[in-house]
């Protein structure tokens, strides 16, 4: 596997340059950049043989660090490995089962050993996008994530092959010699009690033990209410959700609110019964559970390339301090592993290193290495 990676920053600028011939470019930058067809044009300059994936963020990895208003290039020629691409349109939240059926059968299963998705992050239902790519595939892993659009919530873009626009998915499928590892962690502490969801439809949560979802955030929130949606992000729920192996607890975090519905929109499922817990923030519990998520994604051996994608409610809580689990993620992988990525909407991952089933995360660090090396 040869990489080499380059950084748009009011100008194009070389981080690593090897000649590579490219197949794979990973391009993620501010929604504001994206908007402008140019820097798909010349990305494709640069690249002209290369499958060009463009997402929006809400914060550009690149090494160890973290920046806005920018575009990190990371450009892949596999030596091993052979790659298929699919991508669909997302017009609402409920297309979105139809939207995963459709890319994870648009690219054949023979030979099939991993799989990445990026999704608009808006008009997605990311649990049900999920839920339609595992009736197609239900025992290949697959991670990814929801696009960003700073801490703005108004527009996303993705793109496969052309310039980046709203409503898109795209699905990349990896074959051959490639070794896979992947991990996904939190460091949130729940407070307060548990409560029931007693009413919700799909992701919009409208009761919590039979009282209005947003007056009751609110009442928890105080002063910080005043910001909502975005210091939701600061607050995420809990969620005990029913899994094959018993219990899965998953973090669900606020895209929007309907004050006339008293309702609160999230990025996945809210499942009626389901026990919910508030969460609120420890630094160095996030911080160590970057470094616990690239723990798990090595088990398997080591990284060339990891694609980093972590949850933008991580990155309004660090603030200054976000570098530091990029960091703790370096100091486990090593230096020698490029990294990219993203702060996102969602995160998509399995569980633990050992399952294939994927969930939507939210909050989460989640990280997939890529390698070719025996």
């Amino acid at each position: 596997m040869k990489i080499e990676q380059k950084k748009w920053d009011r100008g194009w600028k070389d981080i690593s340059s090897n000649g590579v011939d490219a197949q794979l470019v990973l391009a993620f930058g501010a929604a504001s950049l994206l908007r402008d067809k140019k820097y798909f044009d010349e990305i494709k300059a640069f690249y002209p043989s290369a499958h060009i994936v463009m997402c929006s963020t809400a914060g550009e990895i690149l090494g160890t660090e973290v920046s806005d208003g920018t575009i990190s290039v990371t450009a892949v020629r596999f030596e091993k490995a052979g790659m298929k691409f699919a991508s669909a349109r997302i017009g609402n939240a409920e297309e979105s089962f139809d939207v995963g059926r459709k890319l994870a059968s648009s690219i054949k299963k023979e030979g099939l050993v991993h799989a990445m998705v990026f999704s608009d992050g808006l008009k997605v239902n990311g649990t049900s996008l999920v839920n339609g790519i595992l009736e197609v595939l239900p025992d290949v892993s697959v991670t990814g994530g929801l696009v960003g659009d700073g801490a703005d919530f108004k527009h996303t873009f993705v793109g496969l092959d052309r310039a980046p626009e709203e409503g898109n998915a795209v699905f990349i499928g990896f074959y051959g010699s490639l070794k896979v590892g992947y991990g996904s962690l939190g460091g949130w502490d729940t407070f307060g009690v548990e409560r029931k969801i007693t009413k919700s439809k799909g992701n919009v949560l409208y009761e919590l033990d039979g009282k209005p979802a947003l007056k009751l955030y609110k009442d928890y929130l105080g002063k910080q209410a005043a910001g909502l949606p975005g210091t939701g992000l600061l607050f995420p729920l809990s969620l005990k959700l029913k899994a094959k192996n018993g219990e899965a607890e998953v973090v669900r975090t606020i895209l929007g609110v309907d004050e006339k519905g008293q309702s609160l929109t999230f990025a996945g499922d809210m499942p009626e019964g389901t026990i919910a817990t508030l969460m609120k923030a420890n630094f160095d519990r996030l911080i160590d559970g970057a470094g616990g998520a690239a723990s798990m994604s090595i088990k398997s051996g080591k990284a060339q390339l990891a694609v980093l994608i972590s949850c933008i409610g991580r990155k309004l809580v660090l603030k200054e301090r976000v570098e530091e689990e990029i960091e703790a993620v370096r100091n486990v992988l090593g230096e020698k592993a490029a990294i990219t990525g993203f702060y996102s909407y969602g995160e998509i991952c399995p569980t633990a290193p050992s399952e294939k089933q994927c969930q939507l995360h939210n909050q989460t660090m989640t990280i997939t290495v890529l390698s070719e090396d025996a």
